[in-house]
């Protein structure tokens, strides 16, 4: 139903909720570095680098979700998780709803716990390569460009902040 009470034919995808993680670390050389994920994805048929993310679970709140992907796709807990979006993908169609979290200080726990069907790798990739790349080639992901939008606002806004 229309909001002015018209009847007509719509299609909608009942989603599940997302959440996306950004993981902040710094290298041995002093550059800020994000832990990315290199994946295969099916849609596409590419491997692509993305952060950390998925689905959350029925009952499960978004920053649950987010500490439970961070770990099981990395090996990594973050002692400090922030959410910095939350976007509508796509309203026509969908309607759930993606949750982006910072997440830093970091601590390597142990091995990923990888769904049977997951091949996940994971690497630091300096923060400024990323940004460059971001919608080209292995980082065509749309969903990853907004949480980078998300992810450059938060330290936008920092900066200003910290003036």
């Amino acid at each position: 139903m229309s909001p002015n009470g018209e009847a007509g034919s719509f299609y909608l995808i009942d989603a599940p909720d997302w959440i996306t993680v950004i993981p902040l670390i710094t290298d041995k050389n002093g550059f800020d570095c994000f832990l990315m994920v290199e994946q295969y994805r099916h849609g596409s048929n590419q491997i692509t680098l993305e952060f950390p993310a998925g689905m959350v679970d029925e009952g499960e709140s978004a920053l649950t979700a987010a500490k439970r992907e961070l770990l099981e796709e990395t090996g990594y807990a973050a002692a400090e998780l922030m959410e910095i979006g939350v976007v509508s993908p796509n309203p026509a169609f969908m309607n759930n709803t993606i949750y982006t979290f910072i997440a830093r200080d970091l601590d390597f726990i142990g091995e990923q716990n990888l769904d049977n069907d997951e091949f996940i790798h994971f690497h630091l990739i300096p923060c400024r390569e990323v940004i460059a790349k971001m919608g080209t080639g292995r980082y065509s992901n749309g969903v990853m460009m907004m949480a980078l939008a998300y992810y450059q606002r938060w330290v936008e806004i920092n900066a200003f902040s910290s003036k």
